[in-house]
Formats: structure tokens, C-alpha cells, sequence
């Protein structure tokens, strides 16, 4: 077992946090839902904490990795969560959410999210019908061009099987900083639905550019990696949540994902994960308060001074 502080975990923060606490913890029973955001091509609410399959979910589908996945899946709908992304890129993940939705029947309460990522019409349309056969999706509520690839030629398909019923929902994706003026073209030309981008208190690039112009064009946005692969948590290390910011975060996890999702533009957080209190943790920042401008500044300059 690693003891020093250059292997900090999440585990070992909120473990800190818990022993740590002065203020009353916040609780599930403050808010009766989640908070959402409406998607702005129809009005949808779309609960603002969600689900990331990313390595996680790349799991040899057998009963107990079903059963371990299946009990996160089932805490989200059982705390008003839904949406659950994917991609063919992520190996096994898709299987893996496949059989949760064979095994628990619960497609019904899931926002599911896929993307497609290879190059040509007909590849793409192969790959995307395979997702949503994998995924046992039926309809699938967001079809996303991974990274920008073959945008325009995807996103004519994802189009035309909107119109056929298909499809809800689509989007375009990037995880780079450095693709960011790429995105903005593909924005300003193609108006997608929905975005997804990195966004956190360290990953900040999207501020400028991003985020305004989707605010303004009316397009949804997801974020992913809001811990940044973990660094957030070594950052703080044995640090516990300042006092300040305690009227709206019980843990570092929910810190980092409320600096997010108070940002007006943001329309859900889809964290990964594959541990049952990490989700739990996750989605409590789903409840209460949510930090303003002022304290968002705040969050932001505390973090860089660490």
C-alpha cells in the first residue's frame, strides 16, 4: 500500500473530510431532486451530475463487475441521475452498460450518450448501429462525433436518423485544448446540440471562447474529466474543505464539481467511476446551494494558491 502523499487518493480525502467535518453535513433530504438544466434544443431537463465510462467501465462483463456497475447505475436513478456516456473508443464500456440495462430494465430512466469515431458514411453508420446494439439502447438520446472526426459526414448521418426517430440528440466532442479553435469552428458552422469538453478548476481554456458561445448559440454541454485523472485530489492532499465553502460542499469531490456546474453554460458533469461511495459522494453535488460569481472566483483563487 502506498503511504506517501504523492499517491493521495480520493479515498483517503474524503475519509479526511468525514473526520475533519465541523459543519452539519449536507444531506440528500435538503433537496427532494437534483438540480437540473434544461437542454436548450427542446426544453428537456437534464439532471446536472451524471456518469463517465471511461476505463471504469471497461470490465470483463461478468456477474460481479455487472453487479458493482449495476449498483452505481442504480444509485443515480435512485437520486433523480440519468445520463450515462460512452463510447466505442472505451473498449468494452458499451457491453458493460448493455447489460446493466438487460439486467435491470431501467432504459426507460437513462439518458444514454454514445459516440461515433472512424472515418466514412458507412463505417460510421456500422459503428453507431453497433453502439446502440451494445449498449441495448434502442433509441439512442445522444449520438456525439468523437474528437471531431469526419464531423461533417457523421453528423449528416446522425441528422437524417434524428428525422427517422433513431437518434434524439448531437453533439460533437474534443479533449484537447489545443483543438479548441477546431470546436468553435464546428460550433459556429454546424450548431450542434450538445458539446462535451474538459472543464475544471485546472482546466479552465473553455472560459473564454467556449462556454460564451455556447451560452449564446444554445447548445448543451457536457464536461468530462472534472478531476483531471485524479490531480485534483493529490492537490489538496490533507487538506480539509475550507469553512467558506462548506455551506455548499461536504467534500472535496462535490467542490471541484459545483465549481463546475454553477457555471451557467454547464449542463451536466459525467465523472467516472466504478466505486459506490465515489458515486454517492458525486452525486451530493447534485443538491443545495451552488456557488456564485464571487465565490466561484474564489474557489478558483484558493485553488491556485495550494
Amino acid at each position: 500500500m502506498c503511504e506517501t502523499r504523492s499517491c493521495w487518493t480520493r479515498r483517503s480525502a474524503l475519509q479526511l473530510g468525514a473526520a475533519l467535518a465541523v459543519a452539519p453535513a449536507l444531506s440528500f433530504s435538503k433537496d427532494k431532486k437534483m438540480l437540473t438544466r434544461p437542454i436548450p434544443a427542446s426544453g428537456e431537463e437534464l439532471p446536472v451530475i451524471g456518469l463517465g465510462t471511461y476505463i471504469v467501465f471497461d470490465v470483463e462483463s461478468t456477474p460481479a463487475n455487472i453487479d458493482a456497475r449495476q449498483a452505481i447505475v442504480k444509485s443515480m436513478i435512485e437520486k433523480g441521475a440519468s445520463l450515462i456516456d460512452s463510447s466505442p473508443m472505451y473498449n468494452r464500456a458499451e457491453d458493460v452498460v448493455g447489460d446493466i440495462i438487460k439486467t435491470s430494465r431501467n432504459r426507460d430512466k437513462l439518458f444514454l450518450a454514445t459516440k461515433v469515431w472512424t472515418n466514412g458514411k458507412a463505417a460510421g453508420e456500422r459503428q453507431m448501429r453497433a453502439s446502440s446494439e451494445r449498449m441495448n439502447a434502442g433509441v439512442m438520446d445522444l449520438m456525439q462525433v468523437h474528437n471531431l472526426r469526419d464531423t461533417d459526414e457523421h453528423l449528416a448521418t446522425i441528422r437524417d436518423w434524428q428525422a427517422e426517430g433513431w437518434i434524439r440528440y448531437n453533439g460533437v466532442t474534443h479533449y484537447r485544448a489545443g483543438a479548441l479553435d477546431d470546436l468553435e469552428a464546428a460550433m459556429r458552422q454546424h450548431k450542434p446540440e450538445f458539446i462535451q469538453i474538459n472543464y475544471s478548476l485546472t482546466e479552465r481554456e473553455s472560459d473564454q471562447r467556449i462556454l460564451p458561445l455556447a451560452k449564446d448559440l444554445g447548445i448543451a454541454v457536457l464536461i468530462n474529466r472534472p478531476f483531471v485523472a485524479g490531480r485534483l485530489f493529490r492537490a489538496v492532499r490533507d487538506r480539509p474543505v475550507p469553512d467558506w465553502a462548506r455551506e455548499f460542499a461536504e467534500s472535496w469531490g462535490q467542490f471541484f464539481l459545483k465549481f463546475i456546474i454553477s457555471h451557467p453554460a454547464v449542463t451536466c458533469v459525467i465523472p467516472a467511476t466504478s466505486k459506490i461511495h465515489h458515486m454517492a459522494d458525486n452525486l451530493g453535488a447534485g443538491f443545495g446551494s451552488l456557488p456564485d460569481d464571487k465565490t466561484r472566483q474564489r474557489m478558483a483563487n484558493y485553488f491556485a494558491s495550494l
